[in-house]
């Protein structure tokens, strides 16, 4: 992939033999991507596929020349790694919508480079140049089925009759068959050993040829990019006095909501209760708030930044007053922290708790990026916002959260201070890393005498995790459904 401009696809695409032979490797790939996504899903097959994908890439296309598009595929190529890494389909599903959105921007600055990649309105422009690299190229698949010699175009059209033919008698020998009964009597036997041997097999091979025109398509664009001249443009300025208006309103509001916290710590359970609040309602409330009031405060800090010049009167104002709803923002997201931990102690640690932390952490980290945009305005807040949140992503994914989660409950249970554990949920809702720790309770006690009274089954501990183990082991059976996670969770079996 190369960022050397180009001109633009001509109408009549010339395809070589390169071309084709890369339409093969396309049609491989499309056939792992179409096993990996509609039979397995977000496993160690999909990791297999985007790794074959960037390798199909680079060959084709050629290297990277700008360091933004090599530190965003690599840091792709890192977050599809973590597919056979761990278990827990909270971060499977998670990384595959990070997957959406971060291979067509990745693929996008490639494509089309207009703007920077710290502006925000690149991402929006990146990622639609990414996704409609998978039709600018569509052209060129159709040229590629065509051989240069009429001679010789009567093998691809044999070969795409011939399969045509066999997808349609697939089709519709099960629904003659359903219409009927004794063409399904005679039937019987070849639909069987054809759906026992074939019938999977095609189906990804079908899914895999429809795919390689879109997945060729966008290879060939990337081939041959198209270069547009982007230039930096003035923001406007602004008159202080709205934004000034807006951040002194939005000061007086969190000034007036830490007086209403402060309240509430010092006055403790007994005021809560005269509110008709709970105190466990009170400490575990605040979090999900805070991540909209983090916005709202974040959107016009910058916005005011941005519109307003930081000379005058006026402009000295409106830091001051960004400076004190940054402040705020600090203190409510600390008060949120705090309730947090109370939450925690008395209740225990769960995976959600965890990531509640984490993202507690990431909305302070933003807030300090944006309070050294307020000291230094010309520096960019994406510049260093966007790596952050990445680097932050990654680092989440490198922390044993289920690991600690049960290891956390199982503590609590054994020192006495809490009288059941989920260990269903532990098991089950979160991933093999869990076996570790519940290992370490008695296995043939049932679960109703972890769980409480409202578990009524009669399996004991140690037939869960003994099943649990089974089901590991069957993922590590075969290299598209492997994952780390379940290869150590096997071996404790052994």
């Amino acid at each position: 992939m190369t960022d050397q401009p180009h001109e633009a696809l001509p109408a009549a695409v010339s395809v070589t033999v390169r071309d084709r032979l890369f339409l093969c490797g396309t049609f491989a790939l499309g056939v792992l991507l179409a096993d990996a996504f509609f039979w397995h899903g977000p496993t160690a097959a999909l990791t297999a596929a985007v790794w074959a994908w960037y390798a199909l890439a680079r060959w084709y296309a050629g290297p990277l020349r700008r360091r933004e598009d090599r530190l965003l595929r690599g840091y792709v190529l890192i977050l599809a790694a973590a597919f056979a890494l761990g278990s827990n389909w909270y971060f499977r599903l998670w990384d595959l919508l990070a997957l959406f959105v971060l291979v067509p921007v990745q693929l996008g600055g490639v494509l089309a480079p207009e703007k920077p990649w710290h502006l925000p309105s690149a991402l929006l422009s990146r990622w639609g140049g990414g996704v409609s690299g998978l039709f600018t190229g569509l052209g060129a698949f159709f040229q590629s089925l065509v051989p240069e010699k009429a001679e010789k175009r009567r093998l691809p059209a044999a070969l795409l009759g011939t399969a045509a033919a066999l997808a349609m008698v697939c089709l519709l020998v099960p629904v003659l068959s359903s219409a009927d009964a004794l063409f399904a009597a005679v039937t019987a036997d070849l639909r069987a050993f054809v759906r026992d041997r074939f019938s999977v097999g095609l189906a990804k091979v079908l899914c895999g040829a429809a795919l390689t025109p879109f997945l060729f398509s966008l290879l060939f664009s990337l081939g041959h990019p198209k270069e547009k001249p982007w230039t930096q443009r003035k923001a406007p300025a602004a008159d202080p006095l709205t934004f000034a208006a807006i951040l002194g309103a939005l000061a007086a509001l969190y000034l007036l909501f830490l007086g209403v916290q402060l309240r509430g710590v010092l006055g403790g359970a007994d005021y809560l209760a005269q509110r008709g609040i709970s105190y466990a309602q009170w400490a575990r409330s605040g979090f999900f708030q805070m991540t909209g009031v983090t916005a709202v405060n974040l959107t016009a800090i910058l916005a005011s930044s941005w519109a307003c010049r930081p000379g005058g009167r006026g402009g000295r104002t409106v830091r001051l007053l960004a400076a004190a709803v940054l402040a705020e923002s600090l203190a409510l997201l600390g008060c949120a922290a705090w309730r947090m931990t109370l939450y925690v102690q008395a209740y225990g640690l769960s995976f959600k708790r965890f990531v509640t932390y984490w993202g507690m952490v990431m909305m302070a980290l933003f807030l300090l990026t944006a309070a050294w945009k307020l000291l230094r305005p010309s520096r960019s807040f994406c510049r260093a916002a966007v790596p952050l949140a990445l680097a932050g992503w990654l680092v989440l994914h490198c922390i044993p959260v289920d690991y600690l989660v049960a290891q956390d409950q199982v503590d609590r249970y054994l020192s006495g201070q809490s009288p059941t554990v989920s260990v269903h949920y532990l098991a089950y809702a979160l991933s093999y890393d869990t076996l570790s720790p519940l290992s370490r309770l008695d296995g043939d006690r049932t679960l109703a005498s972890f769980e409480g009274d409202w578990w009524s089954q009669g399996e004991t501990l140690g037939e869960l995790l003994e099943t649990r183990r089974a089901a590991a082991a069957a993922e590590c059976a075969d290299w598209r459904t492997w994952s780390l996670s379940a290869y150590l969770a096997a071996r404790q079996a052994e």
